[in-house]
């Protein structure tokens, strides 16, 4: 197996970044299938608008449980051959293919449902990890570097895998209909590609990226074996919790706005422009599936916005600050999210995209950019995992309680919820301008 020296703090070649981060290129296939389709899957297995968040329950709670977890597991974990991080990568990959393969032969909506937990417990197992990863690997003037460069293979990965059912159609000519309760074709063979994608990008960093070990091995290994237990785990989790940052809880209100904004789009994104914009009057519509796979290339084209974005991000932050760059690409993506409700043709929601994009790329990395200097080394993991939290929990929330707003508020209207997402990335804007980034450092 290949293995790379950490880099010193001078420099890091472009090709040690690539190779940490190229992993990411495969998990977000698995997301950028799950964001772009999972809606419309659960509408073709016969959901109603108002069913759908707590359909996507499983996402948010997966990896409220999943990240600390594995976060503190693979803090404690070493070997000669494997490293510390890597294992989980892996194994997280060979599940996450798995369930990528299963998902699109749903046959009811509770079979796409409990596959939905299988897929989100799977993918966090790898992604987790990789966080950590770049904290581990790089000194603290190039972790704004390495955070980008993970944007950037998320940009990358997403613009093919949401784009991939209307290539299907379009390029490939595979037949777009189907019959009522059933997935289409198209839909089916981007995640059999998304699996492969998934694996392939993967096992590309596990070989090419090691890991050093512990600076004091026995040490190590002592103080592992004197805290060995599940009992002795969730203890420190709740200690990490309550030792938290000052920074980190800052940053827990900027996440918990931002990912609530967020997830009302990956919710109704896809579904709202099917119906408010192509105009299906039915999920058996043709017009319903054209919507859908249009949605696909819109998320296609926000994720390349942020593939081209995350290389500005570096000197953008440098010249400016960490927390001014990413309220100004939050704000961006407010603007995103509220035009889409003005829009009649489709082909402008493009321009909307790219607004989205901008805060996608910042989102991805300029919160853990911060994080990163504010948390003990020894503990990077399991804060990366708990920092999750202010994810999730805002996911389940809107889970759990956001059918009950698009019914008795919002009359089941999924351009309004696009709205209520676009106000909360502006006020996640706001509160950004609050953090303490107390180890600004010079990015290059």
């Amino acid at each position: 197996m290949a293995s790379e020296s950490a880099p010193n703090s001078n420099s890091t070649k472009f090709s040690t970044i690539w190779n940490m981060s190229f992993g990411f290129l495969g998990i977000q296939f698995g997301w950028g299938l799950q964001m772009a389709n999972m809606s419309a899957i659960y509408e073709y297995l016969g959901a109603k608008p108002d069913q759908i968040p707590i359909l996507w329950l499983a996402a948010p709670l997966t990896g409220l449980i999943v990240q600390p977890i594995i976060g503190h597991l693979s803090d404690r974990t070493w070997s000669p051959r494997f490293g510390r991080r890597r294992p989980y990568f892996l194994i997280g990959a060979l599940l996450s293919s798995c369930a990528l393969i299963l998902m699109p032969n749903s046959g009811t909506l509770w079979m796409a449902a409990g596959l939905l937990w299988i897929l989100d417990a799977s993918i966090n197992i790898s992604m987790e990890p990789f966080r950590a990863f770049v904290a581990d690997l790089l000194p603290p003037a190039e972790r704004t570097r390495g955070f980008a460069m993970q944007s950037f293979f998320i940009g990358f990965g997403a613009v093919i895998a949401s784009a991939l059912p209307w290539m299907m159609t379009n390029w490939f000519g595979v037949a777009s209909g189907h019959a009522a309760g059933t997935i289409p074709t198209t839909v089916r063979f981007s995640f059999y590609l998304g699996s492969a994608a998934f694996l392939g990008a993967v096992l590309y960093t596990v070989l090419t990226t090691g890991e050093k070990p512990p600076a004091d091995l026995a040490a190590f290994e002592r103080e592992k074996a004197k805290r060995a237990g599940l009992g002795h785990g969730i203890r420190d989790i709740i200690a990490a919790v309550k030792e938290m940052p000052d920074t980190m809880r800052e940053l827990a209100l900027v996440q918990v706005s931002t990912w609530l904004g967020l997830f009302c789009m990956w919710l109704y994104f896809g579904p709202a422009v099917a119906t408010n914009v192509f105009g299906a009057p039915d999920t058996n519509s043709p017009l319903y599936q054209q919507g859908v796979e249009w949605a696909g290339v819109c998320f296609g084209a926000y994720s390349l916005v942020c593939f081209i974005f995350a290389f500005f991000l570096p000197p953008l932050a440098r010249k400016t600050s960490r927390k001014g760059t990413h309220a100004l690409c939050l704000l961006a993506g407010s603007a995103g999210l509220l035009s889409v409700t003005m829009i009649t043709s489709p082909n402008y929601l493009l321009l909307s995209m790219v607004g989205v994009g901008i805060a996608w790329a910042s989102t991805l990395s300029m919160p853990y950019s911060i994080l990163a200097g504010a948390i003990p080394p020894a503990k990077t993991g399991v804060y990366m995992g708990i920092f999750n939290f202010f994810i999730v929990i805002p996911e389940i929330i809107a889970s759990l309680g956001f059918g009950w707003v698009m019914s008795h508020l919002l009359n089941n209207n999924r351009m309004a919820a696009l709205e209520a997402g676009g106000i909360f990335l502006a006020l996640a804007a706001v509160l950004v301008m609050r953090v303490h980034d107390h180890t600004a450092e010079t990015t290059t």
